[in-house]
This record gives structure tokens, C-alpha cells and sequence, in this order.
């Protein structure tokens, strides 16, 4: 085990030394870019090991593997609160189970989804299954795919305002994914000034997460305050899920 440990803290270092020469360059604070360790497809132990070295959030895109592996971490690290959160599409058949565990979801693209979060955190909340609101990003299409999810663009601010206003969530921020094959630079600066106009209605949603393994330092360059990484930090995916 003590070869996957340092394998991963080697990772670590490295992409932390990319996110601080990215904000170098345009003169950000590298405390104000958080590292979400996308860790779907890996197993608890990695999600373990990757606590053990001080990340304490990971993110997961599919439920049914969130909710199994959470529970192997728990018994792996008794002691150790990991934070999880959702950057997967969600489905809302999946939101009742989702609301018990996540303290994010990242991946919130429309009216109905809002609706059926607020519903599903109201009722985890009644059943001392969570404490608080649930954490949302609005999910920005910058591509307009629909098997990549998000919202388009114009709409953006409408359901914002929509998450705003439900009772058991709080509005944190934009997130979204750079169009495949295209250069994110552009698709990143369009993100930017979207989030920037969000935070000028809803001052509280501070959250800007954009930026992968292959495209972190674009994001930061337009503001990332959140990169997602899986391959840079914990090698190439599994073929099957773990």
C-alpha cells in the first residue's frame, strides 16, 4: 500500500505545482484554487490514501457507486469526515438518495432538477439523514450536448434564480466542462464572464469550478476557483468500475 501512497502523493505534488504555476502567471493566490479529486471509477482505498495526504473532498459522477463506496471508507477511515460531492448528470429519480450524501452537486442544469433537490433535501433533512442545505452549481453548456448535460448559456441566470429561491438549497457558484476537442481557452473566458455576472446578482455564489486534468491551467487563467482532477492525480481510469 505504501507504493499506491506514494504514487499518489507524488501526483499530488505535481498537480499542485501546476495549479500554483497557473496562478502565478496571472497572479492568483493558489489558496483561493480548491482541488477536487474526481475519484469515480477508483477504489475507497485511493479515496482513503488521498485523505490520509490532506484531501478531504472527492467527487463522484454516478450515485449508485458514490453510496458503496462511501461506505467502504467509512470502514477504511472511521474517524476521517470525507466531504463527497456530485459532478455526474443527474437524473432526478436519483436526487432522494443523492441529497442524503452529497455536500455539492455540481452538475444542476435544470428547473425540474432544482425542484426534485429541494423536495429530496427537505425530506433527508426531516429524516436527520443531512444538516443544512444542500450546496448547488448551476451546470453552463458550452457546447450545447446534450449527453454532457448543462444549461445553455442565456438561461443560465433564470435558474439560478430558481435555486436561489428553494428553501433547502444554497446557490455556490457555475460550474462547467470545456467543449470536446476544441480549444478551452475561449469556452473558459465565455464561462468566466458568466460567473462573474451570476456573482453580481447572487454576491454568495463565489464558486467557479471549471478545469480538468488536461485543462486546468486555461480555467485558472479565467478564474477557476475549483479544477476537478482524476488522471493527473490518480493515473488512467479502471476499465470497470471498482
Amino acid at each position: 500500500m505504501h507504493g499506491r501512497r506514494d504514487e499518489l502523493a507524488a501526483a499530488l505534488a505535481r498537480v499542485r505545482g501546476r495549479i500554483a504555476a497557473a496562478c502565478a502567471a496571472v497572479g492568483r493566490d493558489p489558496a483561493q484554487v480548491r482541488l477536487l479529486p474526481v475519484t469515480k471509477t477508483f477504489p475507497a482505498r485511493d479515496v482513503a490514501l488521498l485523505a490520509d495526504l490532506g484531501l478531504l473532498d472527492a467527487a463522484e459522477a454516478r450515485d449508485s457507486e458514490a453510496v458503496a463506496k462511501m461506505a467502504e471508507v467509512v470502514a477504511l477511515r472511521p474517524a476521517v469526515g470525507v466531504r463527497w460531492h456530485m459532478v455526474g448528470r443527474l437524473q432526478r429519480n436519483k436526487s432522494r438518495s443523492v441529497a442524503r450524501w452529497a455536500v455539492q452537486v455540481q452538475s444542476v442544469d435544470s428547473a425540474r432538477l432544482v425542484e426534485a433537490l429541494d423536495r429530496a433535501a427537505r425530506a433527508a433533512g426531516e429524516a436527520g439523514q443531512r444538516h443544512g442545505a444542500l450546496g448547488v452549481l448551476v451546470q453552463a453548456s458550452l457546447d450545447g450536448d446534450p449527453a454532457r448535460g448543462g444549461c445553455p448559456l442565456p438561461r443560465l441566470e433564470a435558474l439560478a434564480d430558481r435555486v436561489a429561491a428553494a428553501s433547502q438549497l444554497r446557490l455556490e457558484g457555475v460550474m462547467g466542462l470545456a467543449p470536446l476537442g476544441a480549444d478551452p481557452e475561449a469556452a473558459f473566458a465565455q464561462l468566466g464572464a458568466a460567473a462573474q455576472r451570476l456573482r453580481r446578482s447572487h454576491p454568495g455564489a463565489v464558486e467557479f469550478s471549471a478545469g480538468m486534468s488536461g485543462d486546468l491551467e486555461q480555467a485558472i487563467t479565467h478564474g477557476s476557483t475549483c479544477v476537478r482532477v482524476g488522471t493527473a492525480l490518480l493515473g488512467d481510469r479502471p476499465l470497470t468500475s471498482s
